[in-house]
């Protein structure tokens, strides 16, 4: 035997080691085929953005909507309220000289001792 035989043994078992450890690392194309390339990424992230964009105007929308009915509301409540004091103005003009009439709202007429229910 000479001595190149060890030699070339240990270099072609170093070699198909070498040749397994990448075969190992690398991807099949089965692999390949289920890879998203750089591409699709850019084509879902624009798609991402255009999503996210419709998403935001939707809340935008939903938000001046929600402004408005609260506007509205709060001008009612305000018209409601007036209209209240009116009426109660009126309604103690009314019964200045029958105090006794303010039983009626469930109230204690003034200067009476009836506590209420």
């Amino acid at each position: 035997m000479s001595e190149q035989e060890p030699e070339n043994n240990n270099l072609i078992k170093f070699i198909a080691a070498t040749v397994e450890s990448m075969r190992d690392q690398m991807a099949t194309k089965a692999d390949l085929a289920q890879m998203a390339t750089k591409s699709d990424i850019a084509l879902l992230e624009a798609k991402l953005d255009e999503k996210t964009t419709a998403i935001r105007g939707d809340l935008e929308r939903v938000n001046l909507r929600l402004d408005s009915i609260e506007r509205a509301l709060r001008a009612r409540l305000d018209q409601i309220e007036t209209e209240m004091s009116r009426l109660r103005s009126v309604l103690y003009l009314l019964v200045k000289d029958k105090p006794d009439m303010l039983r009626l709202l469930g109230q204690t007429p003034p200067g009476s001792d009836e506590v209420r229910p």
